[in-house]
């Protein structure tokens, strides 16, 4: 009998895989079929942990089966990349499980006349552990001799070496990599893929509206959860042991789900009580959560989203957060201004490429192509413009993405700030965790980075309506 989990990781991975569905999707359609919480954990662990390595698997596929992937069959294929996976990246699996359990899925999937290829590439694979053929780093003696030259003054050679095992023993898109590579150099770059290459820990912000960091802490401690303090955020919590999320407070709204570097767009807005606040792309709702607490629920605080089920989410999130003073409405920016200049504060979180979360979701490393960023930045920046027109005289504008590139961060800013002479740039101030200053960049925008903060590369900038 093939392991639940298995097969479970496998037909997520294959919906991934032909666009059928994206990661979060496609894990919740397998493990609601999966009544044991150790496979739902397991399948959940197999599939995000083949889409984060998957240029090294496919390296590895491709080199034992003798033959291109892309010459495989997809079915034998996806076999083949998530019991690799569990080979090299899960040392607690038997060997012979992952292999027998793979020639079954590919008997099952009706791949009868490929059992004899999985099984000998698994086998081969097996025998050549630890030492795998993957592309090596540059040699240390070669990057010490261009320590003093930007990347593209590198010798050809080397910067190809340097390119080959980042894309593919790093497991990241060589047109990412190369861009990251010329603004940040190497040394930067080789920490950003092994931040994204690290499972991220749990990260919460404490609901202010109901409780406070020391209380759900206390809370927590007694359901077997220990957390500790966010570097950044100040009302963050990262958990260091145990799970929340298993617990009775999960529903309690003491607490959301959260990413460290995505508290700390919410407070650049600046609300307070009594405050006029529009959050015009607010799903989830995090950041929506986090203004009604800063406004002590007094006020007015509409939150939109242009999609349906999303606005469904955010009504879930702030329900679940006693966020009294929001008010729920359909918008969509790209349509134009759903008001008139009220706010006294607007934050647009924008659709963006999400590049920036690439260690949460490995999946958007493969999905994103080298033109989505200026495709995406245009429909960033009409939306920017919509969303001016809801701040009154003095009001505050953040624009804010999860993404690292700069067409869809400063280039949007830049040109906005050029086609409306009333607004100007107002440098991020706020009071957070320590260092936070060091997330503040020379033009005054929040930028946080993997290689400097060991946070999501997100992206933040306040303007003022003169």
């Amino acid at each position: 009998m093939i392991a639940p989990a298995r097969i479970a990781a496998f037909r997520a991975l294959q919906a991934v895989t032909s666009r059928a569905a994206d990661l979060p999707d496609a894990l919740h359609r397998v493990r609601s079929g999966l009544p044991d919480r150790r496979d739902r954990a397991l399948t959940g662990e197999i599939v995000t942990g083949t889409l984060r390595w998957l240029a090294a698997l496919d390296h590895l596929v491709a080199h034992f089966a003798d033959r291109p992937v892309t010459k495989l069959d997809p079915v034998v294929r996806d076999v083949l990349r998530i019991s690799v996976y569990q080979l090299v990246h899960l040392d607690r699996v038997p060997t012979s499980a992952v292999v027998n359990d793979a020639v079954e899925i590919t008997r099952t999937a009706g791949r009868r006349h490929a059992t004899g290829l999985t099984n000998a590439v698994l086998r081969a694979l097996s025998r050549a552990q630890p030492d795998l053929p993957l592309p090596p780093p540059p040699p240390e003696d070669a990057l010490a001799a261009v320590a003093s030259l930007s990347f593209s003054n590198w010798p050809d050679q080397l910067r190809q070496t340097a390119v080959r095992f980042l894309s593919t023993t790093q497991s990241h898109p060589a047109w990412l990599v190369e861009r990251w590579l010329d603004r940040y150099g190497y040394a930067a770059t080789v920490a950003w893929t092994e931040f994204n290459n690290r499972p991220a820990r749990l990260s919460l912000r404490v609901n202010t509206l109901r409780t406070d960091a020391e209380t759900l802490t206390t809370r927590l401690a007694e359901r077997a959860v220990s957390v500790e303090p966010a570097r950044y955020a100040p009302n963050g919590l990262v958990v260091t042991a145990g799970n929340p999320l298993l617990t009775d407070l999960a529903s309690s709204g003491d607490f959301f789900v959260q990413d460290e570097a995505s508290q700390l767009i919410a407070p650049l807005v600046h609300a307070a009580p009594g405050h006029r606040v529009f959050d015009a792309c607010a799903a989830p709702g995090g950041k929506t959560v986090s203004m009604a607490a800063a406004m002590a629920n007094r006020g007015l605080l509409v939150a939109g989203d242009a999609r349906e089920r999303r606005l469904a989410l955010l009504a879930e999130t702030v329900e679940q957060a006693g966020a009294g003073v929001a008010h729920l409405i359909a918008a969509d920016l790209t349509r134009g201004a759903p008001f008139g200049p009220v706010f006294d504060g607007v934050l647009v979180d924008a659709p963006c490429t999400g590049l920036g979360t690439i260690r949460r979701d490995p999946e958007i490393r493969w999905r994103r192509g080298p033109d989505d960023p200026d495709r995406l930045a245009a429909r960033q920046l009409a939306m920017l413009r919509s969303a001016a027109a809801t701040v009154r005289p003095g009001g505050r504008l953040v624009y804010a993405t999860c993404s690292s590139e700069p067409e869809e961060n400063e280039r949007v800013v830049e040109a906005f700030l050029a086609s409306s002479p009333t607004f100007r740039q107002q440098p991020s101030d706020f009071k957070g965790g320590v260092g936070l200053t060091s997330t503040i960049d020379a033009a005054g925008h929040l930028r946080t980075y993997p290689h400097a903060h060991a946070l999501d590369a997100f992206f933040g900038a306040a303007l003022v309506h003169e």
